[in-house]
């Protein structure tokens, strides 16, 4: 298979190096770390005037329809930037729950404003077992005179505090089911959490018996699970993307210090043990970057093959950003410490994304029953067991 770019992808990865130079250098990011949503509306605006936010969204809901392998250029580039705000929480999560979806409304409704910018989006998933299977839902939803209304928890939620709507997976009787919620709504409480990653807030949502529309409703039952199980499959295929541009900025950053720090006279890059750690965040970056861009490719190209790939990025992307980390951070010294230097933030993105969507043991354990099983289909999909 050739895992190279093509003419108009390479341009995609070319266009978005550039603008994310010019538009969020790292002096920039601490200033939007200090804010409490971490996130630069004005950025977000030009973002959106470049077609990003509707890069996975079809024409026919204003987007652009290109497929996850241009997601995960975009999002490699992102990550090396280390640009902070909701974009995964709302092209990725979002948007792919969306459509994933079986109701014409929501998709209607909000799609169109996803693409332009208009409007931030999330996915509340996870609760108190912290668990993104979604069997673990046990959020409340019952029927009412005019649609349904929701009474729970959920934990973790990225960027809901500036996220115009909620896609929200809860119990609706013995049925799985996923509702679209605006945030205004009466009863919908938003918290602060604490997070590693300052670039990337986290957030505890509280409904208070909270009344949404019939129309809300997105999916329901085996198409619930199934939109839940193909939007964590590519949120996981998107972060270990992002992971992957991380690793490439620590190999960088930790490439030029080698060559300008000095020790005995000499350059430390031309000591072996230096170039030892060097060479193995080089190997760890680009056996992430294949394993992303193939997990990407799946989910366009290869669907009964895509939950498998999808695992296996996110599983190896996970311990991988971290051990990049661990030896950039060698290299760096006790520099690579100190708040002034920009290595450390990259390190908490990388020890932020390894649990987010899963980490290595819980994508392993997937790994493992589906070999073990022989069934590498997302579950509920025609070609699983």
């Amino acid at each position: 298979m050739n895992f190279g770019l093509n003419e108009a992808q390479q341009t995609l990865k070319t266009s978005a190096r550039k603008f994310l130079a010019a538009e969020c250098p790292m002096a920039q990011v601490r200033q939007w770390m200090e804010t409490p949503a971490a996130h630069d509306q004005a950025l977000w605006e030009k973002m959106a005037a470049q077609g990003w936010m509707g890069l996975l969204i079809p024409e026919s809901f204003g987007g652009i329809g290109m497929t996850m392998v241009e997601m995960a250029v975009l999002l490699e580039e992102m990550g090396r930037a280390l640009l902070p705000g909701p974009y995964l929480s709302t092209a990725v999560l979002a948007a792919s729950a969306l459509l994933e979806g079986t109701a014409d409304a929501p998709k209607q409704r909000y799609l169109p404003a996803i693409a332009s910018g208009g409007i931030k989006a999330t996915l509340a998933l996870v609760e108190e077992s912290a668990s993104y299977d979604p069997d673990a839902v046990r959020m409340h939803a019952s029927t009412s005179a005019e649609g349904y209304v929701l009474r729970g928890r959920k934990l973790f939620v990225p960027d809901a505090g500036v996220a115009g709507v909620l896609v929200c997976a809860a119990q609706l009787g013995d049925d799985l089911a996923l509702f679209a919620i605006d945030t205004a709504a009466h009863g919908l409480i938003t918290r602060p959490m604490t997070a590693v990653d300052a670039t990337r807030p986290l957030y505890e949502v509280l409904f208070d018996s909270v009344a949404v529309p019939a129309e809300s409703l997105i999916a329901r039952s085996g198409d619930a699970r199934r939109a839940i199980h193909r939007t964590l499959s590519a949120a996981a295929a998107g972060l270990a993307a992002e992971l992957t541009g991380s690793m490439q900025k620590i190999l960088d950053l930790s490439v030029d210090y080698a060559k300008t720090r000095k020790q005995f006279g000499r350059p430390i890059g031309a000591f072996q043990a230096v170039q030892h750690m060097c060479a193995d965040i080089l190997f760890l970056t680009e056996s992430s970057r294949s394993a992303s861009y193939f997990a990407a490719w799946t989910l366009g190209h290869d669907p009964e093959a895509a939950p498998l790939a999808c695992s296996v990025a996110k599983a190896y992307s996970s311990d991988a950003a971290r051990e990049a980390g661990n030896r950039g951070i060698q290299v760096h010294g006790g520099m690579g410490f100190t708040w002034e230097n920009d290595l450390h933030l990259y390190y908490r993105r990388a020890k932020a994304s390894e649990l987010a969507f899963g980490d290595a043991s819980y994508h392993r354990e997937k790994i493992a029953a589906a070999v073990v099983d022989r069934n590498l289909a997302w579950p509920d999909s025609p070609g699983a067991a």
